[in-house]
């Protein structure tokens, strides 16, 4: 098959690894950095191009698109969806796990357990949105923020109330979330692949951080998950409609809550901590899907 990654920096764990396991399964894999390409949006005969050239099709498209990027980084891969490539996450599922709010409205109406959650632009009662998710200490995150940045711990009412004022003062949307401190700076990722829970990790904050990121510190081990917790992953993934993604459990006192579900997990920390052949099990699903052909869903 001929497969492209689409990222911004080829030199990446993640998009090595990838490369690795499409080429040692004899794979033609190109690595393309989607803010170079540009697009002909024609029904008739839509295309790509890149470095000058059209690019011919391939089977399957592996999105690796940042953050910052997301909205013309989505709009090269739809434009590779409308050209029949199998998209390891479409295009609309990225973009609808991208927006914080509105995953985590979605994740609400199916039913799945999250920490109590406050959304906000510019509320009129500070106090009264600090109180709607149990009042301090809590977490205030900012919605655009990424990989632990914009997301503070207020311990007090004071506290809080003072970062939302800040927040407010970027003209920025702002989440307010309970605090788990039974936690005690602990998560769970679970890396799911087409409804499965393949491997399962807990990251734990340094000394003095609460945020278990890796790249802030924190340090990972293997962990056994409990049937509820492999449950909640795999709906969490569902329900967004991502084939793979790294879904972040809480283990609170009244059951798992899913913090957050990353549609673009780094392999690195998983791989190194399980030392199971993730890029190999993401390169063997897209063998098994794209296969069949993809056909591009409607209301994208």
């Amino acid at each position: 098959m001929k497969i492209a990654i689409l990222s911004r920096d080829g030199s990446l764990y993640s998009c090595k690894r990838l490369r690795e396991a499409a080429e040692s399964r004899g794979h033609q894999i190109e690595i393309i950095d989607p803010l170079s390409c540009y697009m002909n949006i024609n029904p008739a005969e839509p295309t790509v191009h890149y470095e000058g050239r059209k690019l011919d099709k391939y089977h399957a498209v592996i999105p690796r698109i940042g953050s910052a990027i997301t909205f013309y980084g989505t709009a090269v891969l739809r434009q590779f969806e409308m050209l029949g490539s199998f998209p390891l996450n479409e295009s609309v599922a990225i973009t609808r796990a991208r927006d914080k709010l509105r995953s985590l409205q979605l994740l609400a109406r199916e039913g799945i357990d999250l920490p109590i959650t406050g959304f906000a632009h510019s509320p009129d009662d500070t106090a009264d949105l600090i109180a709607l998710v149990g009042g301090a200490p809590l977490v205030v995150k900012l919605v655009e923020g990424t990989q632990g940045i914009g997301v503070v711990l207020a311990e007090t009412r004071q506290a809080a109330e003072s970062v939302i004022d800040a927040f407010r003062g970027l003209n920025a949307h702002i989440l307010v979330q309970e605090y788990i401190r039974e936690a005690q700076g602990c998560d769970i990722r679970c890396l799911v692949i087409g409804k499965r829970v393949v491997a399962a990790i807990e990251r734990q904050a340094k000394a003095g951080e609460f945020r278990s990121n890796l790249h802030r510190g924190g340090t990972a081990c293997k962990v056994q998950i409990t049937e509820q917790e492999r449950n909640i992953a795999i709906q969490a993934v569902t329900t967004l409609g991502l084939d793979i993604a790294g879904v972040d459990i809480l283990r609170a006192n009244r059951g798992p809550l899913v913090m957050e579900v990353n549609a673009s997990p780094g392999l690195e920390g998983v791989e190194t901590t399980t030392g199971l052949d993730i890029a190999g099990m993401m390169i063997d699903y897209i063998e098994l899907r794209a296969k069949s052909g993809y056909r591009l869903k409607t209301g994208g």
